[in-house]
């Protein structure tokens, strides 16, 4: 007599487990969370900076001044750091001027990068001044900004 397949115990493997760990990250809740109370651009700024005065050198941002769509607005960031377990790069903010959610994008690094550089693409709601924070272990906050003239905007619905 052949048991029927659904009577058969349920195993749960490493891979099941990553899946719906997976499965799980994927779910909307960060999206309601973050619709549930924007947030201004100078309140992120100043919840960043946090009382602390940024200097102007030792970051260097690259974006192009003009940007034919705002969907996709390439960025790179290099921060002079000597990257060391006393000294180094702590986090990288991006702060969006116009757009819906200001706080673009926060990346941590530790010391073991070697070097704190960061490139991704970012979504542009429209004409708008783009901030760079690098914070450091030691307190110090470094800042750059440009702005960037967008043709055809993007987060137009809001998020």
């Amino acid at each position: 007599m052949t048991a029927h397949p659904s009577s058969r115990p349920v195993l749960l493997t490493r891979r099941h487990a990553l899946a719906a760990t997976a499965a799980t990250a994927l779910l909307p809740t960060a999206a309601a969370a973050q619709s549930a109370s924007p947030e201004s651009f100078a309140a992120a700024q100043q919840a960043i900076l946090a009382g602390r005065v940024p200097v102007s050198t030792g970051l260097s941002l690259d974006m192009p001044t003009l940007s034919e769509n705002g969907n996709s607005v390439d960025l790179a960031i290099k921060v002079d750091s000597p990257m060391s377990a006393d000294d180094h790069v702590a986090r990288i903010h991006i702060l969006a001027e116009k757009n819906p959610f200001p706080r673009v994008a926060t990346f941590h690094i530790g010391p073991r990068a070697g070097r704190a550089d960061v490139a991704t693409r970012i979504r542009l709601a429209e004409t708008q001044t783009i901030v760079v924070l690098a914070e450091t272990s030691r307190g110090l906050v470094h800042r750059d900004s440009r702005e960037v003239i967008v043709i055809l905007g993007a987060c137009v619905d809001g998020g």
